[in-house]
């Protein structure tokens, strides 16, 4: 079911929304409430499935910025691609089917039942802030001049831009998905129990 949601996702608009030189996205979510509900194997393996639709939406859909999630798509400063970008596109995303079980099982552990609904947003919370801040660093420490190159600014400038994209769309992202894993989870963990 999860997989089939992320497949909707990546095939229409919702999945991938283009904001400027980067997307945002949704396709992290079911990822984040498969950890919680199933463990956080699965919740791995469907973030690998994330990070091999992100890899191939970046190969087939080219944007400036495809270079950092497709080896297959030459990087503008070198033209060539780099194997360092399937470590960008995948990583971050396993770790997405990862950290939220772990978030919310030490949380709900010190919280107890009655803190459930918090439990569950901070988890959620987590997990899409491990994508957002894992992605951006790796960009900025793999390809931080070919980044500037094509955001046009100076290379001692870009961690200022990768800050503003984590504080900006990447905290956005993350109340989404915390909201999101709150309200579906407490649904799908009243029935598992059941």
């Amino acid at each position: 079911m999860f997989l089939a949601i992320m497949i909707i996702l990546a095939v229409t608009p919702l999945g991938f929304i283009p904001i400027g030189p980067i997307n945002a996205t949704t396709m992290h979510i079911p990822v984040i409430i498969a950890s919680i509900v199933l463990g956080p194997r699965i919740g791995a393996g469907l973030g690998a499935v994330f990070g091999v639709i992100s890899l191939a939406r970046s190969t087939i859909f080219i944007t400036p910025m495809s270079f950092v999630f497709s080896p297959f798509i030459a990087n503008p400063l070198t033209n060539q691609g780099d194997w360092r970008a399937l470590i960008i596109a995948i990583l971050p995303r396993i770790l997405i089917g990862v950290v939220p079980y772990f978030v919310y099982q030490g949380l709900h552990h010190l919280m107890k039942q009655k803190a459930r609904p918090v439990s569950l947003f901070i988890a959620g919370l987590a997990g899409s802030m491990t994508n957002t801040i894992l992605v951006m660093n790796l960009i900025f420490f793999f390809f931080k001049d070919s980044y500037a190159n094509v955001l046009k600014v100076a290379a001692d400038a870009v961690y200022g831009v990768i800050i503003g994209i984590i504080f900006g769309s990447g905290l956005v992202e993350a109340i989404v998905a915390g909201i999101a894993t709150m309200g579906v989870c407490a649904v799908l963990l009243r029935l598992m129990k059941k």
